[in-house]
């Protein structure tokens, strides 16, 4: 089944020296407690990605010295008018933990929720139902 996507602003965390990266993650292994613990693709950071509605996004940067770098990530979801929801921060070396537990229970509500149809534009989003009647209206369409 294709996906509907979205266009939303993927932040940059820590400094763009260091190591830095973000997931939009499909699955969890919670016998894992690393960073190896998500599946999923790798996105770009610091700009403008196109990523399925609802998918959970994962970033992960580091600021500091190389050897004692000052590691953050956060898990965000995909909302269908392009904005990203924050979840939680997690900070240090424990990160991958830490976030672990939310991600999946994001996953497992995104898998239990019904898809948008393919025809729905999430453009419209931003319009109340009223907006639209009325410009369907001012084009001369009379109908339902």
């Amino acid at each position: 089944m294709d996906l509907v996507e979205v266009a939303v602003e993927i932040p940059q965390v820590g400094d763009p020296r260091r190591k830095n990266w973000a997931k939009v993650v499909y699955g969890v292994n919670t016998s894992r407690a690393s960073g190896w613990a998500y599946d999923g693709d790798f996105i770009a950071t610091g700009g403008v990605q196109d990523v399925p509605v609802g998918s959970v996004v994962l970033v992960y940067g580091e600021k500091g010295s190389r050897d004692n770098p000052a590691i953050e990530a956060r898990v965000y979801t995909a909302n269908a008018d392009g904005t990203l929801s924050h979840h939680k921060t997690a900070k240090g070396h424990a990160w991958a933990r830490t976030l672990r537990d939310l991600v999946a229970d994001l996953l497992d509500q995104q898998s239990s929720a019904s898809p948008p149809p393919l025809d729905w534009d999430p453009q419209l989003i931003r319009y109340s139902d009223l907006a639209l009647i009325e410009e369907l209206r001012r084009r001369g369409h009379h109908g339902a």
